[in-house]
């Protein structure tokens, strides 16, 4: 199936948003990169907070389908929470996943549109409550020991992860992600 225009256009600027953030890219690197004017950018999205708004909302979108289906083909909340370190160690490892789109516009806050921070934030929350239910049925199955309540611990291993991603990025150090993110997982085994 051919890619729709719009389609072009979001990859693309997920790509510029993954090298450098919102403010790292305008619509002229968007029109270079496609081959389209950018009139024709804007047809398709009349401003970058509208580009931003249909992007991150399509990167969320994703990320849930991805946990849905790690809880479908995973039986037990071990096995997800090593699912979703190992789906992002691999990105870090070997770039075959791009880097968190919401990562990188998290550092950029105050700077987003308010309907893209709102966005960013969501995507932060699903995440956060994701991983909390993850904890929550590894303790109650006896896998998980927690020492703060399952939204405090997924509150630290989502600020672990994240942490992690950016500093192995910053660092040239794929490594790091699996250094920093292994002593938090072997912390939580019961």
């Amino acid at each position: 199936m051919e890619q729709t225009t719009s389609e072009k256009i979001l990859d693309i600027a997920q790509s510029l948003v993954i090298a450098g953030g919102y403010n790292g890219f305008s619509y002229a690197d968007i029109s270079e990169a496609v081959g389209i004017r950018k009139a024709s950018i804007h047809h398709h999205f009349p401003t970058k907070a509208e580009l931003m708004q249909v992007l991150v909302e399509r990167y969320t979108q994703r990320a849930r389908a991805g946990l849905k289906a790690i809880g479908a083909h995973v039986p037990d909340p071990a096995g997800q929470l090593r699912a979703y370190l190992a789906y992002w160690e691999k990105c870090i490892l070997d770039a075959s996943q791009p880097f968190c789109v919401c990562a990188m516009l998290a550092g950029e806050m105050q700077m987003l549109p308010a309907p893209v921070a709102l966005l960013v934030q969501a995507h932060f929350e699903n995440l956060a409550a994701w991983l909390a239910s993850v904890l929550k049925a590894g303790a109650d199955a006896g896998l998980f020991r927690l020492d703060k309540t399952p939204e405090e611990e997924a509150d630290m291993l989502m600020a672990c992860v994240h942490g992690a991603m950016l500093s192995a990025r910053a660092l040239g150090n794929p490594g790091l992600f699996a250094a920093i993110v292994g002593p938090q997982l072997e912390r939580l085994k019961a």
